[in-house]
């Protein structure tokens, strides 16, 4: 079953490619997707990560959380379903 994860404080200038490429040591990654600010288009400093097997993702999550990636430690946890957010004025 597939497993979602939330990669944060990633270097700005950390590509989808390089971010599937670390994490595709621990298993299969089906989907990577970074978000980016919607007025810039600039990367946010964090992004999604999904394993095609949940075990790989737990894998990670355990050997990454922490870990320095261009001087910055990453924060790796499980994706939590979005909440409804509330409009704005």
């Amino acid at each position: 079953m597939e497993k979602k994860l939330y990669v944060g404080n990633i270097p700005f200038r950390l590509g989808a490619d390089k971010l599937k490429e670390l994490f595709s040591a621990y298993g299969e990654v089906s989907d990577v997707f970074i978000v980016k600010d919607r007025n810039t288009g600039r990367p946010r400093g964090f992004a999604f990560v999904t394993f095609t097997d949940g075990e790989a993702g737990d894998k990670a999550i355990a050997e990454l959380n922490g870990k320095e990636v261009e001087g910055r430690n990453m924060v790796v946890s499980e994706a939590r379903p979005p909440t409804e957010r509330q409009p704005r004025d």
